[in-house]
């Protein structure tokens, strides 16, 4: 066995209606001074209000910073450090999706002023000491909470990230009951991200591809696999939210330590140029990806296919029964409800090449795919998606 390293959030707390218990939590861990960073979508769904209810309840004071943006720029992140900074907060939480996650991640991180973000880029560079942080997730899809990577959208449309285990929170609060308002078309979509994360983790080409995130990945896809299509036809069903929300932090421990791969790099561009939400980016090119892959390297995605759809285990040939799990894949996404093209999210024909060119600078992506590609390679997936 190849040596390998394996790091996650340091606690994590799990139950429904647990958001009731943040502010007892916060004051235990975190002190009488908390940021609470969030988004003004969340601000509108009563959860906010619950979450303030929880810390003021319990004799916690907090700022509240609610101006994260979906693939949020760099101005965000440093006004959100800025109001950690000037609040005097001895601690950070994070509650909405996987932006206002990573907005707090990196607020912990700048607000001890120890170093810049431009200095933060990369993998590696982010330095202790961070302020404590605590983060909850209302979607099952990012596996932000157990994740040591931060996206940051720099300049018009490129995105760099944090990747650190200084970013790892110190508690992952996951309620399911957080996600039971969810609407159907955010729930596939951030539910066939999740599933990219351990399809790509379970595959990945990385050194440090393991056997813990291996296990990781194959309960994600089973817990995901069966519970998807309920949690977007029935959002009130809270087995099938905990299912998915358990199976979007399996998948996040996973593709932490075994990181993602193609279909992530070239979602990126998508979201970047045209706004694409980051899990509708990935459910748009997985199909393709997969095939592509596939072709080549069949074993893993023939090994995880009966996890996520039972009924692939009666299929003996290795390449077929791959096969079979890519076209399941693609089925999945469609009976969810998702656009399958390029084109329905008007994307011109004309830009493929500048996506595929921007494609290949995710290099820290690209390596870990289980097949090379080439430019021309991905313009051909881009084409196929179109």
């Amino acid at each position: 066995m190849n040596p390998f390293t394996f790091n996650t959030s340091a606690s994590i707390r799990f139950g429904a209606g647990l958001l009731a218990q943040l502010g007892e939590i916060v004051k235990e861990e975190i002190g009488s001074r908390v940021l609470l960073v969030t988004d003004p979508g969340m601000m509108a769904t009563g959860i906010v209000d619950q979450a303030l209810a929880s810390l003021e309840g319990a004799g916690v004071s907090v700022t509240l910073y609610k101006d994260v943006a979906a693939d949020p720029p760099e101005s965000i992140v440093t006004a959100c450090a800025d109001a950690a900074i000037e609040s005097r907060a001895q601690g950070v939480v994070g509650l909405g999706g996987g932006s206002s996650l990573d907005v707090a991640k990196l607020a912990a991180l700048l607000a001890t002023q120890n170093q810049s973000l431009a200095d933060a880029y990369g993998v590696g560079n982010a330095k202790a000491p961070r302020l404590p942080l605590i983060l909850v997730p209302t979607t099952a899809g990012t596996g932000s909470e157990v994740t040591p990577i931060s996206i940051v959208t720099t300049g018009a449309s490129e995105k760099m990230g944090v990747v650190s285990p200084v970013l790892l929170p110190d508690i992952a609060l996951l309620d399911p009951e957080l996600t039971l308002g969810l609407p159907p078309h955010i729930t596939a979509a951030t539910g066939i991200d999740a599933m990219v994360h351990a399809i790509e983790a379970y595959a990945s080409a990385s050194a440090n591809n393991n056997p813990i995130s291996r296990n990781l990945a194959t309960e994600a896809l089973r817990l995901m696999g069966a519970s998807l299509e309920t949690a977007v036809k029935n959002g009130r069903d809270l087995p099938a939210r905990s299912d998915m929300l358990l199976g979007s932090m399996l998948a996040g421990q996973a593709f932490a330590n075994s990181p993602v791969a193609a279909v992530h790099a070239l979602a990126y561009p998508i979201g970047g140029h045209f706004h694409v939400p980051h899990g509708l980016s990935n459910a748009l090119v997985l199909p393709y990806v997969l095939r592509f892959n596939a072709e080549v390297a069949p074993t893993p995605y023939a090994e995880i296919a009966p996890f996520a759809f039972p009924q692939l285990a009666k299929i003996e040939n290795e390449k077929e029964r791959a096969e079979a799990f890519c076209e399941e894949m693609a089925a999945l996404s469609k009976r969810c409800g998702l656009q399958q093209s390029l084109r329905e999210m008007d994307i011109p024909r004309e830009f493929l090449p500048k996506l595929a060119k921007d494609a290949m600078n995710q290099t820290r992506l690209l390596v870990n795919n289980p097949r090379e590609l080439t430019e021309s390679d991905v313009l051909n997936i881009y084409e196929a998606a179109w």
